[in-house]
């Protein structure tokens, strides 16, 4: 079979709270923004939609890409494997930092994009303003002095959309996509999971050919036998065309996300595939950030899906400490299981949760180990508990007190573990048991030493704090001379 055209995939991007999740509702017609948790994208969502351009029914598969700067590895992943961007922008509040990630990840991928101006119905809304936003960042909109296609619409009643969707559609027909439908399928993996019941999951877009029941897909160094499809609206179905998503389980190990995949007829083939790819295969990724001296939080990192693991590293990365430093020691999708906890314990570690569970077995050895196991749902909170958690184990360091200052003017009598001086006050105070930095004349190297008695007038005294001559008595191996500058100090914790 020939090549012919293929519906567009079309990753809606912009900054958080520009709207980019309503948009999506009204087209579906189904809200997943309350399902979200702190109302925020937090990983890629392939859907399905239809609409009707110059007088024929045409689908669209649109990818809901997180708006927010922690998942900018999702978001740009999301871009490369479309082929039509919706940049949203906000008409009441214009371009925001992520709405230039955002630009910069479709730049980089290449693809065509049109703008979507929302929330045009609310309050403050000024889309003329919104536009001269993007117009101060390079984005020359058509009729002002560009060719960028845009659309105002509202969510909440729909206006415009149509008008958005037909300029998308414009956009994919310019583009002059196609894919082989008799070919066996390949394209990219959106996002994976693991499921209780049914074992590692994979989404999957397919970008050519047809992805079947019977055959096997590779992705990696894994790979799974096409059992059953199910398409993005959970229904099973026999096979899934081009630009598709469809969801696959029983991987042999969790699919990396944004990897491409590619389908097979046999076993044989997808094992020898494998084995090929499966040299350097790992689940753990680690920081090697920590330098000798410095003390490590070890972390185990569990999430929902791998795209959560790339946000999540994405924003410890960004956790900076003089003394200490993060290291994740290993990474999973699912619920916290024992081996988690024992990994946590063998490297004195602890196990982050991010939206997901810990089953029993897992929290009781962790109650009898003393291992901590945080959970949390918003990323914001896991990064500010880290950094917190990164704090707490940094050592404190000793900090040098400096609390007098005197000069040597000659050595009476040295031994070589005992020198007898006189000196002259300088500054600060001077007494008996004060540790002492010895700084030679010459400046070349340092002695350390320690005040065992001090005379002022003939006469012992314990302290010495005012102008003028004095005698003292310094316990160092150091060789002292005159001219030499002898500062007293003590050690303090750091804040």
């Amino acid at each position: 079979m020939a090549a012919s055209a293929r519906p567009p995939i079309v990753a809606v991007m912009g900054h958080i709270d520009h709207g980019k999740s309503s948009l999506l509702d009204y087209i579906r017609k189904a809200n997943v923004t309350a399902g979200e948790a702190g109302g925020i994208t937090q990983h890629v969502s392939a859907y399905e939609a239809e609409h009707e351009h110059e007088g024929a029914p045409r689908r669209i598969t649109f990818l809901d890409t997180p708006g927010h700067e922690a998942f900018r590895a999702l978001r740009s992943r999301g871009a490369a494997a479309a082929d039509v961007a919706i940049l949203v922008v906000a008409a009441d509040e214009g371009v925001k930092p992520q709405t230039l990630e955002a630009l910069a990840a479709i730049q980089e991928a290449k693809i065509p994009f049109v703008v979507a101006f929302t929330k045009i119905d609310k309050n403050g809304a000024d889309p003329e303003r919104a536009k001269t936003s993007l117009l101060e960042n390079g984005v020359y909109l058509e009729g002002l002095g560009g060719d960028i296609p845009f659309a105002p619409v509202s969510s909440k009643t729909g206006d415009g959309v149509p008008e958005l969707l037909d300029l998308v559609l414009l956009t994919a027909d310019l583009a002059e996509l196609s894919a082989d439908p008799s070919l066996s399928a390949s394209g990219f993996v959106l996002e994976s999971t693991q499921d209780p019941k049914r074992g590692l999951l994979a989404t999957l877009i397919v970008k050519n050919g047809t992805l079947s029941t019977g055959s096997f897909v590779v992705t990696g160094s894994a790979y799974a036998p096409i059992r059953f499809i199910e398409n993005f609206a959970g229904k099973r179905v026999e096979e899934a065309g081009p630009s598709s998503p469809a969801r696959v389980s029983g991987f042999t190990e969790l699919p990396a996300a944004g990897m491409p995949f590619t389908a097979v007829k046999t076993r044989k083939e997808a094992e020898a595939m494998v084995a090929e790819a499966a040299k350097g295969a790992a689940n753990g990724v680690s920081f090697d950030a920590a330098e000798d001296g410095i003390t490590v939080l070890p972390l185990v990192v569990k999430a929902d899906v791998t795209g959560s693991i790339e946000a999540i590293k994405h924003e410890l990365a960004k956790i900076e400490h003089e003394n200490a430093a993060i290291r994740i020691v290993s990474t999973g999708v699912g619920a916290v299981g024992e081996t988690d906890v024992k990994t946590a314990q063998a490297v004195g570690g602890i196990v982050i949760a991010f939206t997901v569970g810990t089953d029993s077995a897992a929290r009781d050895l962790a109650d009898r180990s003393g291992v901590a196991i945080e959970s949390f749902s918003i990323i914001y909170d896991l990064k500010q508990r880290v950094a917190d958690l990164l704090t707490a184990r940094a050592p404190k360091v000793a900090k040098e007190e400096v609390l007098g200052e005197a000069k040597v003017l000659k050595v009476f009598s040295a031994t070589s573990t005992k020198k007898v001086l006189g000196a002259r006050h300088v500054s600060g105070t001077l007494s008996v048991g004060d540790q002492v930095r010895i700084t030679p004349r010459e400046g070349e190297g340092e002695g350390r030493g320690k005040i065992v008695n001090l005379q002022q007038a003939r006469v012992d005294v314990d302290t010495i704090k005012v102008e003028g001559e004095f005698g003292m008595q310094i316990e160092t191996k150091f060789e002292m001379g005159g001219g030499d500058t002898v500062v007293a100090f003590r050690m303090s914790a750091a804040e």
